[in-house]
């Protein structure tokens, strides 16, 4: 498995707790941790407790007819010593009870005080109830320069990235200084697969520490792996082990075992479909999407071909014949592995789906049977809703194209392809990426598998037609790029990431054609763009001391 990055996540400014927690795996952790992973624990506590009780007597023989012997212990003459010889000098044996001159009998006495030197007096030393009291304490000092190290200020941006390397796989999380140009890892949290699609939420989830309820907020992160569950992970907690919440059922499914089809005696081999559950998934989760109006709701897309809907207040660990616990809706829409879902911030109930079977479905999560849709010539790759438009949306193709739809044109049946608003040709080879700008209408960002990341301007003309123009292409050098993302805070910045496990910040306005190209639009939005002096063209990311100029990857 090669080194990557396959998802990249913004946090805005203000929202991460600008003192982390420390994960405490006491009692109540592992009771929550053994109800989250559905691991009975009982019995082998019980086990553990018959180990401990073992362990205490071995040595002390059984009783009645259990014993190891019947011999009388007290008889010295039953006792053999087997290496008696060991222990004679010149020939005469060292008497075995003389320990006389240890003066056991009166171990027990108070010790006369006659050492000498700083313990000298021991009983006058002085304690502290606090480690904060006691001036010979310096590690508290160490303990606050950490403190002041992992501080997040309400001024910095968290970013959240899905890495793989050396077949290893974790979030880390990063800390962009704005203002500095500075981009640093905070923090990381290890994963037990590898990581597809990463969705930021506020929402706490019943099973974590925090309660839940709609008035609730804090800073969670939903990862998609090659695993059917879904983790939910606290970004303000340190050197956690195991995430806030679980969506799925760990104990029944096994994703990671294919299941071939036929005798094999075929030179290739396929796989069959997995048997459709309502309440989990039984594949990869391949897509996420949290519903940013009712918070509680977070939608899945996965390889099992099916899109489900999760309430985060239902806990996960019920067991129940109904599904309780489980997904609250799961939707059959398409025909093959469902690669992307969003919900439509203007209008939350509609979802926006995208397959391998090349097409696109958008339809309300009440009424599913509903919905419109339109069919695609490629795979889909990406797709996101316009949120400058309640019916339009965008979708990426493996083929390198960008197609642009109004809702309301689209069929309700697939029988005929549907023509898109306006088809961009944006890259060579397949657009894995795409991002529509917050803050900048018409604005939006792609990447492709040609290591390239460009930002266009989408203007609409006379008669409802676009005019499409590209601003600026750049190579970050982060390889195929895999994922862009624009700041939910600065118009002009962007963070992007590939296939060679690196992510890079991208300050696009520090590009005077840029500025000038969406001058217009930033006025119009009540938008300030800053302009400040940046280094190498506006690209901040981590230095790395193996890095090679020469290192491309296929």
């Amino acid at each position: 498995m090669s080194n990557l990055i396959s998802a990249v996540a913004w946090v805005r400014q203000g929202v991460a707790q600008r003192h982390p927690n420390k994960y405490l795996l006491d009692e109540n952790e592992l009771e929550r941790v053994s109800a989250l992973a559905r691991i009975e624990l009982e019995d082998a506590r019980v086990e553990l407790e018959r180990a401990h009780e073992a362990a205490k007597n071995m040595g002390r023989g059984a009783e009645g007819e259990e014993a190891d012997d019947t011999v009388d212990d007290d008889d010295d003459e039953n006792w053999v010593d087997e290496d008696d010889e060991a222990m004679q000098v010149d020939g005469t044996a060292k008497p075995k009870d003389d320990l006389s001159q240890y003066h056991l009998d009166e171990y027990d006495n108070d010790a006369k005080d006659t050492a000498i030197g700083p313990f000298s007096n021991i009983k006058g030393l002085t304690f502290y109830k606090d480690n904060e009291d006691d001036p010979y304490i310096t590690l508290k000092e160490d303990e606050d320069e950490e403190r002041q190290n992992l501080e997040v200020l309400p001024t910095d941006n968290l970013i959240v990235v899905a890495k793989t390397e050396d077949e290893i796989s974790q979030l880390e999380i990063y800390v962009y200084e704005e203002t500095q140009e500075n981009l640093y890892v905070h923090h990381d949290l290890m994963l037990p697969n590898f990581p597809l699609c990463l969705e930021w939420l506020d929402f706490p989830p019943t099973s974590s520490q925090l309660p839940s309820n709609s008035a609730a907020f804090g800073n969670y992160i939903a990862v998609g792996t090659l695993d059917p569950e879904i983790e939910i992970w606290s970004l303000d907690t340190l050197e956690a082990m195991y995430p806030a919440s679980i969506l799925g059922r760990p104990d029944q499914t096994k994703a990671h075992v294919p299941v071939p089809l036929g005798t094999g005696k075929k030179k290739k081999k396929k796989t069959k479909h997995r048997p459709v559950e309502k309440a989990y998934h039984v594949d990869a989760v391949l897509g996420l999407s949290w519903n940013r109006t009712h918070r509680n709701l977070l939608a899945s897309a996965s390889a099992d071909r099916t899109v489900k809907l999760w309430d985060l207040t239902r806990d996960p660990t019920i067991n129940g014949e109904s599904g309780e616990g489980g997904a609250i809706r799961s939707f059959e829409t398409h025909k093959d592995k469902v690669q992307a879902v969003q919900w439509n911030q203007q209008e939350p109930s509609v979802l926006l789906t995208g397959s391998y079977d090349r097409t696109v479905r958008t339809f309300d999560s009440r009424a599913p049977d509903s919905g419109v849709g339109a069919i695609l010539g490629s795979d889909v790759e990406a797709l996101k809703w316009d949120p400058w438009e309640t019916h339009g949306f965008y979708v990426s193709l493996e083929n390198g194209h960008v197609l642009n739809f109004d809702v309301r044109t689209l069929p309700s049946n697939l029988d005929n392809p549907s023509p898109a608003r306006f088809t961009l040709s944006a890259h060579d080879g397949a657009v894995s990426a795409i991002d529509v700008n917050p803050h900048i209408k018409g604005c939006i960002a792609t990447g492709g598998t040609d290591k390239l990341v460009k930002i266009w301007n989408v203007d609409e003309a006379q008669g409802g037609k676009r005019n499409v123009s590209l601003v600026s292409s750049r190579d970050l050098g982060v390889g195929k790029v895999f994922s862009v993302a624009f700041s939910p805070d600065d118009p002009l910045t962007v963070a992007a990431a590939g296939s060679k496990a690196k992510l890079q910040i991208w300050d696009v306005g520090a590009n005077f054609g840029t500025r000038k190209a969406f001058a217009a639009k930033l006025q119009e939005a009540g938008k300030l763009l800053k302009e400040k002096e940046a280094s190498n063209g506006g690209v901040v990311g981590v230095a790395s001391d193996e890095e090679s100029d020469g290192d491309d990857e296929e």
